[in-house]
C-alpha cells in the first residue's frame, strides 16, 4: 500500500439507543439479551469468490487434506471476512484477511486444540508456537542455518500457511501495519500457552484470570488489520495511545466472549470441562451453568458498553481516529453476525 487516501468527514458512532433498539428485534440464533450492532449483509457472489480463491490457495499449499474440505466449507471463510470488513477497498484486500483467518485457524487446529483431533496438544505447544512465531518474524543468522530455517519453514503446513498469508499481507499493508500485526500474533500465542498450562496443570482460573487469559488468546490479530483492509493507515504514534489501545482491547475483548457464547454447546459437547467463560464462573461462583452463562452475557454488555462510549468519544479527536473506531465496530458487528448465522458451528443452549 504506497500512501493512505486523506480521510473523509469524521464517522459517528451510534449510540447506546441503537443497541438497545437492535437487541429487541432478535433473529434466530442470536444470544438473547447479547448488546450489538446489526451487520450489514454480506454479497453472498464476493463471499463465494473469496472462498474459491482460499480454497485455491490451500490447496496449493497443501494446508489441509481433502477430507477437512466439509470443514473448510463449514467456516465460511469468505462470508467471516466480507461481513467482518464491508469497508474493504478490494477483493485482494478481502483475500489477504481471509487468508490470514485461515493461518490462524490451521496453527490452532493443528497445534493447539486436542479434541480436533489433528495432532494438537497442550504438551509441548511452546516448542511449536515459537517455530510458528518464526514464520512471522524470519530467523536471522548464517546462510546455511537461514536455509535450515527455511526449509523448515516450508516442511509443515501451519509454518507454509502463516508464512505466505504474512507475506501477502504485507504485500498490500505498510511496514508499520505488518510489523503491528506480527506483535499481535505473538500476544495470541502467549495467550494459547497460559490456557495450554492451566490445562495441563488442572488449575480452573478465577474469572478475572480468564478474561487476562482472553485478552491475548482472542480475535486481536484480526482487529490489527482493519485499517489495512479498509485502505488507509492509523499511524503508529496514533495507534500506541493508551486510548486508542483500550478501545482496540474492548473490542477484542467483547468478540471473544461473543465466541465463547456462541460456542458454548459445541465445546461442552466435545468436552465438559472445556474452558470458557460460563465454566470459569460456574466454577469460581459455585452456580449452574445457566447461571453462569447469563452473567457471561451480562459481561460482555459491560465491555461492548464501554467500547461503544470511549469510541464514540473518541471519534471527535480526528476524522481518521473516527474512521479507525468505525473500523472497529464494523469489525465486531460483522463477526457477531458471523457466529449468529454460522449453524455448520455454533447452537445456543436452552436457557431461555
Amino acid at each position: 500500500m504506497s500512501s493512505p487516501p486523506v480521510p473523509g468527514p469524521a464517522l459517528r458512532l451510534p449510540g447506546p439507543p441503537s443497541l438497545a433498539r437492535a437487541t429487541t428485534a432478535r433473529r434466530a440464533g442470536t444470544v438473547p439479551g447479547l448488546r450489538y450492532r446489526p451487520a450489514p449483509p454480506a454479497d453472498p457472489e464476493k463471499a463465494a469468490e473469496i472462498d474459491r480463491r482460499l480454497e485455491t490457495w490451500a490447496r496449493r499449499l497443501e494446508l489441509f487434506p481433502p477430507t477437512w474440505t466439509g470443514d473448510f466449507a463449514g467456516f465460511q471463510f469468505g462470508r467471516a471476512v466480507v461481513l467482518q470488513h464491508p469497508g474493504a477497498i478490494s477483493l485482494e484486500h478481502l483475500t489477504a484477511a481471509g487468508k490470514l483467518l485461515l493461518a490462524e485457524n490451521v496453527v490452532d487446529s493443528c497445534y493447539c486444540e486436542e479434541d480436533e483431533g489433528r495432532g494438537g496438544s497442550s504438551r509441548g505447544l511452546g516448542g511449536r508456537l515459537i517455530m510458528a512465531q518464526s514464520a512471522l518474524d524470519p530467523y536471522h543468522g548464517t546462510p546455511e542455518l537461514e536455509e535450515e530455517w527455511r526449509r523448515g519453514m516450508g516442511a509443515d503446513g501451519p509454518l507454509r500457511s502463516y508464512d505466505q498469508a504474512l507475506k501477502e499481507y504485507a504485500a498490500l499493508a505498510t511496514p508499520s501495519q505488518s510489523d503491528r500485526l506480527v506483535h499481535d500474533l505473538a500476544r495470541l500465542h502467549l495467550g494459547y500457552l497460559a490456557e495450554a498450562a492451566w490445562s495441563e496443570t488442572g488449575y480452573v482460573p478465577r474469572v478475572w484470570e480468564y478474561l487476562v487469559m482472553r485478552q491475548f488468546n482472542n480475535f486481536r490479530p484480526c482487529l490489527s488489520i482493519v485499517d489495512a483492509v479498509d485502505g488507509y493507515e492509523l499511524p503508529e504514534a496514533l495507534y500506541a495511545r493508551p486510548e486508542i489501545q483500550r478501545i482496540t482491547a474492548l473490542a477484542a475483548n467483547a468478540t471473544t466472549i461473543v465466541n465463547d457464547l456462541y460456542s458454548f454447546t459445541k465445546e461442552l459437547a466435545a468436552g465438559p470441562d472445556h474452558l470458557n467463560l460460563p465454566q470459569a464462573i460456574a466454577a469460581n461462583e459455585r452456580c449452574g451453568l445457566k447461571a453462569a452463562y447469563l452473567k457471561a452475557v451480562e459481561i460482555h454488555n459491560t465491555v461492548m458498553e464501554a467500547f461503544e462510549e470511549e469510541s464514540a468519544a473518541l471519534s471527535g479527536l480526528s476524522p481518521l481516529v473516527a474512521r479507525y473506531a468505525e473500523s472497529l465496530a464494523a469489525w465486531v458487528s460483522g463477526n457477531h453476525e458471523w457466529h449468529a448465522t454460522n449453524s455448520h458451528r455454533y447452537h445456543l443452549p436452552n436457557y431461555w
